[in-house]
């Protein structure tokens, strides 16, 4: 049975520091730039107490001028908007965000990718193709692509989902498919729109025909979706929203009684199916916390109880702005999220003057729903001088590696990475963006995305969101250290 608010009050008064932790990445502090805990501030960015080394060592610059990789590593492209085709000899789309690897037939990985295009086809000059029975709004620019990769570097593209709007985050489902997320909430008639948006939609990446008419999954509500995990045990979605004023919401679905998940069937639940809810958090003492941006240090522990959401379709209020003050617990730029250790990460990018607690430049936190906690894992500072590079700023899109511990999108100021976050806490570089879409005197680097891990292990796949760009990374990945 999950923690009541007396009981997660009770023992966290006993034990002096909360719930205990538990999980395969551990409680991760983050250095350099990082509020981390006392023992670790000596100790430098990448080399651990006893001069164990975490991370693959410093990036090497790409002559290509675009993606540093530590000496070993490499790298191809996959697709590149602008410069690669689909199937039908139409461009890539652009603007690649959350991405998702499944294994396919003889050796070949499925990779299904968002495009984060927002507004009218009209603002795009590679809007995904309005490929026939695929198409949900035939004014919106946005949607998802379908990438065969084989071993030997060829690939096939074709379209998933089309008519949709600023495709974000997402996220995969344990029976194989994909849940696309509309980071936009158009009503019809708003920005040329002819259907309303804001929904999350499936996307079956081997049955073509699985795609056609898409439907969205009207139950998990209509707000700015950003990501979407599913629990493998209880069958619960969780959703984050991407908004301010108020900061958005980290949202439960739970599905109806007796319902059963699996291919295509969230595409034909009712509209009002099962129930959607946000947090209402409270600390050690019981005291209710508005904002996630409160927690300060590594290690704080959350206890969560669950709000119903009044009207998930948002017919007049948007969802977020439906709770009464001191309802519900909000975060600012709540974005990525990934299924491990029998829980949730979740991110939240960043906070500012629209957060009431301590500005930050990113949070991890893991929600364990069989505790019913939010512990934080990652705390990273703000970054004083994102220009100088060495600091890590602005997590998006992250995934748990298969060996060891997270790996990070960032989506922050100044120089862009892919960085890992270790077991006991430290942060290392993996990739750094060398494509300058600014000037020589104002250099601007696009953000990373959609960072997963192929079935087998073996190759990282990531997006350069501008122009938009995967990217296929293989190495000499392994395993590091545990302290």
């Amino acid at each position: 049975m999950p923690l009541t608010r007396r009981e997660f009050t009770a023992r966290s008064a006993l034990t002096g520091a909360g719930v205990a932790l538990t999980g395969a990445v551990g409680a991760l502090a983050t250095a350099p730039g990082a509020l981390a805990a006392e023992e670790r501030a000596e100790e430098s960015a990448g080399q651990a107490a006893g001069g164990v080394r975490h991370g693959y060592g410093p990036l090497v610059p790409d002559p290509e001028g675009i993606l540093a990789l530590p000496a070993g590593f490499s790298y191809r492209i996959v697709t590149h908007s602008g410069v690669t085709t689909l199937e039908t000899g139409e461009s890539t789309p652009s603007n690649h965000d959350g991405t998702a690897a499944f294994e396919g037939p003889r050796g070949v990985t499925l990779l299904v990718t968002n495009h984060e295009l927002k507004g009218p086809r009209t603002n795009w000059k590679y809007p995904v193709p309005l490929t026939e029975g695929l198409v949900y709004d035939p004014a919106a620019a946005g949607g998802c692509t379908v990438v065969e990769t084989h071993r030997d570097g060829r690939t096939a593209a074709r379209v998933g989902i089309a008519g949709t709007s600023t495709n974000c985050a997402g996220g995969s489902t344990p029976w194989g498919t994909w849940l696309t997320c509309e980071e936009n909430a158009d009503r019809a008639g708003q920005n040329g729109m002819t259907k309303d948006h804001g929904y999350v939609f499936e996307v079956d990446p081997y049955d073509r025909r699985a795609n056609r008419r898409p439907h969205p999954i009207k139950a998990f509500g209509r707000y700015e979706h950003e990501a979407v995990v599913i629990d493998t045990r209880r069958g619960h979605a969780y959703l984050t929203e991407d908004a301010s004023g108020p900061n958005g919401l980290f949202y439960r679905w739970s599905p109806p009684a007796g319902f059963r998940h699996g291919r295509g069937r969230l595409r034909h639940i009712p509209e009002d199916a099962g129930i959607l809810q946000a947090p209402k958090c409270y600390d050690a003492g019981g005291r209710f916390v508005d904002d996630l941006s409160r927690a300060t240090r590594t290690g704080t522990v959350f206890g969560v109880d669950w709000v119903d959401v009044p009207d998930r379709d948002a017919r007049t209020v948007p969802v977020r702005k439906q709770f009464a003050e001191g309802a519900v617990t909000r975060a600012r730029k709540l974005e990525g999220m990934w299924w491990a250790d029998g829980g949730a990460y979740i991110v939240s990018s960043y906070a500012r003057d629209e957060s009431p607690g301590r500005p930050h430049d990113g949070q991890v936190w893991f929600y364990d729903p069989r505790r019913r906690t939010l512990t934080l894992k990652v705390l990273l500072g703000v970054n004083p001088d994102p220009s100088a590079g060495g600091a890590f700023d602005g997590p998006d899109n992250i995934t748990v590696s298969p060996h060891g511990g997270l790996v990070i999108a960032e989506d922050g100021e100044g120089f862009q990475h892919l960085f890992g976050a270790t077991e006991s806490g430290r942060t290392y570089p993996i990739a750094r963006n060398e494509l300058n879409i600014g000037t020589e005197e104002e250099p601007e680097y696009s953000e990373f995305t959609g960072v997963v891990f192929s079935p087998d292990g073996r190759t990282l796949y990531a997006n350069i969101q501008t122009p938009g760009i995967t990217l296929a990374i293989t190495g000499p990945w392994r395993r590091g250290p545990r302290h």
